[in-house]
């Protein structure tokens, strides 16, 4: 019992001995046994005496032994190293020092130490501990027996017995259970910070081959922390390389409750959130216009900024589709390019195909160029291949090239050539091309501001029967911004000069025409403010008034064909704006000035907007005379009126409402109306209602439609999400969503009902069903984006695994 407490007190630093075994380069050994299994004791102020021979049962090797020792142990292994002090049990070790604590402690130093009872072996921040511990200097060889446990850092270790060379990480674990983490390497979604990646498992054996590589035999590997997981990968030779960040698993079996759902001979997968080559987990789900909807992508990470997917798409009804996408990034281009190929539809007996490719490219600091084509075989290829709304109301697929040139910070030209494909409605004409030039110079003498548009645009289509043409534009502007704390006045004057060269109008003969308009306008403001109190709560109100003049003279334009341009849909920011028409074949004539009012609160700790309320309307001091082809010119004196009211009406209650209100006729023109109760994450309600009167004479066009949707826990991890949107006009629902959601932790499970209606005789129903099994893949096709798209403040109840299948559901 002296012996022990002896040792306890005073342990040695044993390294550097001259003369000793010791191979040059090894880490200082530590020696301190413990009778209190693996504490640091503190040292005592004065030694204890030594044991004597009678007592230890060997001879005395020093005036102060570190260990029992045979009589053979040479005496100089006991003495202290010179100009290194003995470590002091409980302080910092030095770099790469190994430290060992037991109850017992005995064997040759610099040949073999064994420790027993409540055993440790300590290097930086790695830490093995067993019943027995027995460590070979020379080899810098550690193999442990019984209980034995391995932690350094984050990642742990257990089992019966292990074997382990230290300073090159070789060796092997038999009947391990363990646990590995690590820093994920990239986010799983673009804006999301990178994340801790946990997983583990256990194994017949394990293999330490090298720092961080591991190679396991029938071995199983998860993310769920419970010693009984959910979900598990099983495979008969696992092989994890944590500086690839990399599991690569031969014979492997995705096992969910203890039911096989996958079997794969090979397969990689992530294990910090990174990209990398293999078969992604199949997709599947069922709707009306495909059937039954399998596809087993394969993802080819060919480089850190390029990468492919490959995905074979098998549907019960129209047959077997070849899907593939390429997407590329490097500093100074960035793009994707997407192909579908159905060699025969087994319901239309044709070819289908779809082409896409987006790209864009700096090609000096200030050149740049873009391309975006977009082409499908036939007009019903998303409605009929598309288990998506919108994907399947497209109406036109854009073709276009832009070249930009941007001159300096104000000013900028352009030129683009563009085409459509139309899958629905009238083809739009095509700019071959369009050369725009757009400046704006502020601060020039006296405070003036000049801006200008410029514009050559050639008009092509393919219908004999519509006019064809050039149309040149020129629109230099001058206004004198006059600005203070409590209110601005801008006046602007311009002159909006026009040139057509027509090669084909309506009567089918050529002819240029000439338009000149000089535009004038003032756009003024006030800003008030006040302290206020509202249901206890201080809050800083606004009152901003507006008034926008504007004058343009009348122009006979009946004789220029309509190219690109359309009405304006009425609203707030079209009432202040100098032309009620898009593009430039029609400028309306102008007299008119509009009056708004707003209103504000404002929380003044943090400066949020709370409540927002908006109040305007148009008056007319002239009859409108410019008008499209078709359309009954205005007569009365006053526009609609235009109300907006948004803002938090309660706590987590949120209201945005629009209205459009006719005096002339005393009746409502459009009325929008919105609430969300959002108290929490994952839990939202959403009611909204939408009117719109029309303009035909047989309402065909009106809108009144009544939505409701909203996600909520139902308990016990499950959720509910749905939406329903009712046509109240036609008495029929246009669209509804069902769906489910369990978060079992480690994992989820996702199904959703989809159903909806381009037209009354055409409906698309789709099942989605998806399992997510955390950090690993999710089998099943994801309804995420399409509850994200339909359901306001929808919130994802788990982490999502990126799907990189064209990153879309």
């Amino acid at each position: 019992m002296r012996l022990r407490t002896q040792l306890r007190a005073i342990p040695l630093l044993l390294c550097c001995f001259s003369g000793s075994a010791l191979a040059a380069g090894l880490p200082p050994l530590v020696v301190s046994p413990d009778l209190l299994g693996g504490s640091s004791p503190r040292a005592p102020t004065k030694p204890a005496p030594a044991a004597t021979p009678a007592e230890s049962g060997q001879p005395a090797a020093g005036a102060r032994p570190a260990a029992k020792m045979p009589a053979s142990a040479p005496a100089a292994a006991t003495q202290t190293p010179a100009k290194q002090p003995p470590a002091q049990a409980g302080a910092a070790l030095p770099q790469g020092a190994t430290e060992v604590r037991a109850q017992r402690i005995r064997g040759t130093r610099s040949v073999e130490l064994l420790a027993e009872g409540d055993a440790q072996l300590q290097r930086d921040d790695m830490l093995l501990s067993a019943d027995k511990i027995t460590y070979r200097e020379l080899d810098d060889e550690a193999h442990a027996e019984g209980n034995v446990r391995l932690a350094s850092g984050q990642d742990s270790m257990s089992g019966p017995e292990a074997r382990l060379k230290l300073e090159e990480h070789l060796g092997s674990f038999e009947s391990p259970v363990y646990r590995i983490k690590r820093q994920s390497t990239q986010p799983v979604q673009p804006g999301e910070a990178p994340r801790e990646v946990a997983g583990g498992g256990s194994a017949d054996v394990m293999y330490f081959e090298g720092e961080n590589q591991y190679r396991l035999k029938n071995a199983t590997w998860t993310t769920c922390e419970a010693s009984d997981p959910d979900w598990y990968l099983k495979a008969n030779d696992l092989h994890l390389d944590y500086d690839r960040d990399l599991g690569t698993a031969n014979g492997a079996t995705i096992m969910f409750q203890d039911v096989p759902m996958l079997w794969w001979p090979w397969a990689e997968f992530p294990l910090a959130g990174q990209r990398q080559s293999g078969f992604l987990a199949p997709t599947f789900g069922m709707s009306n216009k495909v059937g039954l909807d399998i596809s087993a992508p394969y993802y080819w990470n060919i480089a850190p900024n390029y990468d492919a997917t490959i995905a074979p798409r098998f549907m019960g009804r129209r047959g077997v589709q070849l899907a593939t996408e390429f997407r590329y990034l490097t500093p100074t281009q960035h793009g994707e390019s997407r192909v579908e190929w159905l060699p025969r539809d087994n319901v239309t007996g044709e070819e289908r195909a779809l082409g896409s490719f987006q790209h864009s490219q700096v090609i000096t600091p200030s050149l740049f160029a873009l391309v975006d084509w977009n082409g499908v075989s036939d007009k019903e290829y998303f409605e009929d291949l598309s288990s998506r709304v919108s994907v399947a109301s497209r109406a036109n697929l854009v073709r276009k090239g832009v070249l930009t040139y941007a001159g300096s910070d104000w000013w900028n030209a352009s030129a683009t050539v563009q085409s459509y494909q139309t899958l629905s409605g009238g083809e739009p004409y095509r700019l071959m091309p369009q050369l725009q030039l757009n400046a704006n110079r502020s601060e020039l003498p006296g405070g003036t501001t000049f801006a200008f548009k410029g514009e050559m645009v050639q008009f092509d289509h393919p219908d004999a029967s519509r006019p064809e043409g050039s149309r040149f534009t020129l629109y230099p502007q001058l206004s004198l911004p006059f600005e203070r704390a409590g209110y601005y006045v801008t006046p602007k004057v311009g002159l909006h000069h026009t040139q057509y060269d027509l090669d084909r109008d309506l009567t089918g003969a050529k002819g240029s025409i000439t338009r000149s308009l000089p535009i004038f306008s003032v756009d003024s403001g006030l800003f008030f403010e006040r302290d206020a109190n509202l249901a206890g709560r201080d809050f800083v109100q606004t009152l901003e008034p507006r008034v926008f003049y504007v004058k343009t003279p009348f122009r006979d334009q009946s004789d220029i064909p309509v190219f690109d341009s359309s009405r304006y849909d009425f609203g707030l920011a079209q009432i202040f704006s100098e032309n009620q028409y898009s593009g430039g074949d029609r400028i309306a004539d102008s007299n008119q000035v509009t009056a708004a009012v707003t209103s504000r609160l404002i929380d003044p700790e943090s400066g949020g907007e709370r409540l927002r309320a908006t109040v305007g309307q148009r008056f007319y001091f002239d009859d409108q005379r410019v008008t499209l082809p078709g359309e009954e010119p205005r007569t009365g004196r006053r526009a609609d009126v235009l109300g907006l009211f948004s803002g938090y009406v309660m706590q987590k209650t949120w209201l945005d409402s629009t209205v459009q209100y006719n005096p002339r006729d005393n009746w409502t023109e459009r009325f929008n109306m919105g609430v969300r109760y959002q108290p929490d994450f994952a839990k939202a309600l959403n009611l909204s209602y939408r009117y719109s009167r029309g303009r035909l004479a047989d309402e065909s066009d009106r809108i009144k439609d009544l939505s409701l949707s909203g996600q909520w826990p139902l308990g016990g991890g499950w959720y509910g999400v749905g939406r329903v949107t009712r046509s109240l006009k036609e008495d029929r629902v246009t669209e509804a969503i069902a769906g489910i959601e369990y978060d079992g932790g480690c994992w989820v499970v996702r199904t959703a009902v989809h159903r909806f209606a381009t037209n009354p005789d055409d409906v698309t129903q789709a099942v989605f069903v998806q399992l997510e099994l955390n950090d690993l893949t999710s089998l099943g096709t994801s309804p995420i984006t399409l509850l994200k798209r339909s359901v306001a403040g929808y919130g994802k109840i788990n982490d999502p695994v990126s799907n990189r299948v064209f990153g879309a559901e």
